[in-house]
């Protein structure tokens, strides 16, 4: 990230504050991350000041050789050695503006703090001007993002390799993560999902001792990280298929009717339509396929967006949704069927809306 320029543009666009705080707790606030592009170190209790031109990171002295190294050229650096120093770097900094926060997360006594020692003539939430500038994404989140994928999708390329009967859920998770490791995950995006047979109707089963057995569901459910962007990918296998049994034929219709859900659910991606519509493209076919025998089967939204949370901000793809689907914006796509004491299949990939439609990123 070589410049913060255009994200500061797209907030302050969308707000009247004169100046906007972001702080870290001894968590990150993950839009921290969007302004500075920071993806290493901890920054713990460290204060973004961001105005129309550029931003101020005030750190503590551990993380000061970092953030000098790694910022954008328009965020001035200012080492603190302790909490107190901290605050007494913004002290009266807001006298007589209006101070812009990320309501949705600075904690209460945090807030009244920054109010007493900062001393704005008002504060106001800005969480969605924030959220506005961030869930569409420019080119090089994009390509981040795309890295992340490819990382999951190569660990994909290889994790059947490690299917053998008797692995726990828990085994062939740790075996994911290490490919994924392996192929340059900072970690993954979220603790990886692994499902064998009637597991695989609860879609986010906690993977446990259950043993694979042949003829049965393997549903895995992974995302890796990378330079801070994540990445959201669900691949339904049957191993070891006994290919005259009455229930692969079940087991392999599931599949094909989740498979031909996402194909037409992508083909309604497109900027300008209604967040609703792939959700309903999804949902209906799934509802009418094989007389009927799904309906009411896909139990969750179709997809969310995707960034620097695996679950970003911005409307997803759900029912009854009005928002507008954007170009730039990344979202998953993954329908799923789920019959409790049998299996469930999920398909998921992550798009990109282009102006010519969704593409898998």
């Amino acid at each position: 990230m070589k410049s913060i320029a255009s994200r500061l543009e797209k907030i302050f666009k969308n707000t009247a504050a004169d100046c906007i705080l972001i702080t870290n707790t001894t968590v990150e606030d993950s839009y921290f991350k969007y302004l500075t592009g920071l993806y290493e170190g901890g920054f713990e209790n460290s204060i973004l000041v961001a105005e129309r031109k550029g931003a101020q990171l005030i750190t503590t002295v551990l993380e000061y050789d970092v953030a000098k190294r790694a910022c954008p050229k328009e965020i001035k650096v200012v080492a603190a050695p302790s909490r107190e120093k901290t605050m007494g770097a913004i002290r009266g900094r807001f006298a007589g503006k209006t101070l812009g926060i990320n309501g949705a997360f600075l904690p209460y006594n945090l807030y009244n703090k920054i109010k007493e020692v900062g001393t704005p003539k008002r504060i106001v939430d800005v969480g969605a001007a924030l959220a506005s500038a961030r869930q569409i994404k420019d080119w090089p989140e994009i390509e981040l993002i795309g890295i992340a994928n490819n990382i999951v999708k190569k660990a994909f390329s290889k994790i059947t390799e490690k299917f053998h009967e008797g692995i726990t859920e828990k085994g062939l998770a740790k075996e994911f993560d290490a490919m994924m490791a392996e192929f340059g995950a900072e970690a993954p995006s979220f603790p990886t999902i692994v499902c064998f047979g009637k597991n695989a109707a609860v879609p986010h089963h906690v993977p446990g001792n259950t043993k694979l057995e042949s003829n049965s569901f393997v549903l895995i459910d992974a995302g890796a990280r990378y330079m801070g962007y994540c990445s959201d990918v669900t691949r339904t296998y049957i191993f070891k298929p006994a290919k005259k049994s009455q229930k692969y034929r079940r087991m392999l219709a599931m599949y094909n009717t989740v498979k031909e859900a996402q194909a037409l659910a992508l083909k309604s991606i497109k900027p300008g339509v209604m967040c609703e519509v792939p959700y309903n493209s999804a949902k209906s076919y799934i509802d009418r396929a094989h007389g009927g025998i799904y309906k009411g089967k896909f139990i969750h939204g179709l997809g969310h967006q995707i960034g620097i949370d695996v679950h970003d901000v911005g409307p997803n793809l759900t029912a009854n949704s009005k928002e507008k689907i954007e170009e730039n914006m990344v979202f998953s796509n993954e329908p799923g069927i789920y019959i409790s004491g049998f299996g469930g299949v999920r398909i998921e990939d992550d798009v990109l809306v282009t102006k010519g439609g969704g593409r898998y990123i």
